[in-house]
This record gives structure tokens, C-alpha cells and sequence, in this order.
């Protein structure tokens, strides 16, 4: 009992003073360093209204959803041999859909699978995404919503820009042991 009294004395004092210790969150069996806010939003759901408070205290904030984040500049990297394994990704460039975005970037790459790398604004990659099961419109929708919308007076210009592989006289030389 001592213990009960000794853990609402302390529950008091820290929502008084301070968040939860890692102690305390556990004592009320929740594991701060796993629980994710959005968790306690679903405690409603179940019927569990009244804990929902120490939830709070004892969760670490959520990272902003991918859905939400959008990218500077993207490069759809992508082979032209492998077309025929890949018709999705084939269709989509060769429809007027990249146009919509100015900041793609098509590099046609040798004998690469279907890839899309995301780029911050300085042009360092941060994410590369395989598209290999990706139709038409999921590549489309995946551009429209996390390729930044470009502001001035370009933002409604169709430019994308395709690079061309610089040919070596031997593709394979890379592949020497």
C-alpha cells in the first residue's frame, strides 16, 4: 500500500514539476522509450479514456509522417533495356505526366532497376526508393505528393530534364576484377 501511495505522491509531483521519469512510466506500464504519442490518441478507441493522461506524459513525440514530407528535387534513374520488365515505369515517362514536375530529373542508368532519389536542396540524396512495383499512377501520385511545387516564375513551366548515360567504349570495365 505504501508503495501505491509512495507512486501517486511521485505521479503528483512530477506532472507538478516535470514529465514522467523512465521509472515512473514504467511503474505505470508504459515503456517511455517505445511509446509513440499517436498510440495514446487510440487509447479512445478501446475504452481506456481515464489513462490517456499518463499516457501523454510517458509518449515521445511522433517523427513528422513521410506523407507529409516533400523534397526538393527528385531523379527517377531507370534503364531503357529493362522497359520490358518494367512497362509501369515505361509508360510513365513516356506520357506527358514527368512534365508536370519541374524538379525531376529522368537519368537513364545501364542496366539499373527502377529507382527514385529523393534530394534535400543542396542535391545531397537522403532517401532512394526502389519503384520496381510501382504502376503508372502510384509514380505519379508519389511525385505529386512529395516533390516540393516549385514558386516563381518557372512554377508553371513543364521542364524536366532527362540525362543521357555517358556511353564508356566498355559498360562491363566496372565490373573487372
Amino acid at each position: 500500500m505504501l508503495k501505491y501511495i509512495t507512486l501517486l505522491l511521485a505521479l503528483c509531483v512530477g506532472s507538478i514539476f516535470a514529465e514522467f521519469t523512465a521509472q515512473d512510466c514504467r511503474e505505470l506500464g508504459f515503456n517511455k522509450a517505445q511509446l509513440m504519442c499517436s498510440s495514446c490518441e487510440k487509447l479512445n478507441d478501446f475504452g481506456l479514456d481515464s489513462i490517456k493522461p499518463h499516457c501523454k506524459e510517458c509518449c515521445t513525440p511522433d517523427k513528422q509522417p513521410a506523407a507529409q514530407r516533400r523534397w526538393p528535387k527528385a531523379i527517377l534513374e531507370v534503364c531503357t533495356c529493362k522497359f520490358r520488365a518494367y512497362p509501369q515505369i515505361e509508360a510513365f515517362i513516356k506520357s506527358g505526366r514527368p512534365a508536370k514536375y519541374s524538379n525531376l530529373q529522368i537519368k537513364y542508368m545501364r542496366g539499373l532497376d527502377p529507382t527514385v532519389k529523393l534530394l534535400d536542396a543542396r542535391g545531397n540524396v537522403q532517401e532512394t526508393l526502389s519503384i520496381t512495383k510501382w504502376n503508372t499512377d502510384t509514380v505519379d501520385e508519389f511525385f505529386d505528393t512529395h516533390l516540393e511545387k516549385p514558386a516563381g516564375k518557372n512554377s508553371g513551366k513543364s521542364a524536366y530534364s532527362v540525362v543521357e548515360e555517358e556511353d564508356s567504349e566498355d559498360y562491363l570495365e566496372t565490373n573487372r576484377i
